[in-house]
């Protein structure tokens, strides 16, 4: 698939309700709106052929493109923060910022957004035009500052001194089905712990500052 070809295919979505890409995709649509991001997601995938599935890198590889849905509220600003990849917390060690699966991500993104607004039916909720974005200077060495404050703090068995407040663009939050579910990392005396497991997310002060620029 050729970039132009990825765009022009995303650009089909615009417009679409949730349930009209169901239909399409001859899916099941969701039935609450705690499912739906996540049904969404995996629909847009599909209806873009993208490739990655859960591996650590873009959603087209052969583009470098990432693939992002990203819910809007009713004034039409980002709703939430956005989940970029998980936080590796054993072997963060080897990695460089340009080495990270989270580097490797950001360098183009595809950006479907979809309403979410509790006024509107689930179902009747649409979708919004492709977004291409790629950091400019300031955002990547902003993005690269948060990745190495918060990796080293990892590094430094600092792990659970980590919370959401940390990070200008970039910040952590736990990322599990649920509280139950944990993880191996490292206490500051080297000692295996068991944590939540995290991710990387972006904040809204940076995809709101890229949806109003593109």
């Amino acid at each position: 698939m050729k970039r132009n070809d990825l765009l022009n295919k995303a650009s089909e979505l615009g417009g679409m309700t949730i349930l009209q890409l169901a239909q399409y995709l001859q899916l099941r649509p969701p039935t609450d709106t705690l499912h739906t991001k996540g049904w969404l997601g995996q629909a847009v995938e599909l209806f873009l052929g993208a490739q990655a599935g859960c591996l650590p890198i873009p959603d087209f590889p052969d583009l470098n493109i990432e693939l992002k849905t990203i819910p809007l509220n009713a004034n039409g600003s980002v709703a939430e923060s956005t989940y970029v990849t998980t936080l590796p917390l054993l072997n963060v060690l080897e990695l460089s910022w340009e080495q990270s699966s989270c580097y490797k991500k950001l360098q183009t993104v595809l950006w479907i957004p979809v309403e979410s607004s509790k006024n509107i039916p689930l179902l009747q909720r649409r979708i919004g035009q492709p977004n291409v974005w790629s950091p400019n200077v300031i955002q990547m060495n902003i993005l690269k500052e948060d990745w190495e404050m918060l990796t080293e703090m990892v590094l430094k068995g600092q792990v659970e001194k980590i919370d959401g407040s940390l990070g200008q663009f970039l910040h952590i939050r736990p990322k599990a089905a649920n509280a139950k579910a944990l993880t191996k990392s490292l206490d500051e005396h080297a000692n295996l712990i068991q944590t939540c497991p995290r991710g990387f997310y972006l904040r809204t002060r940076l995809t709101n500052q890229i949806l109003a620029c593109t």
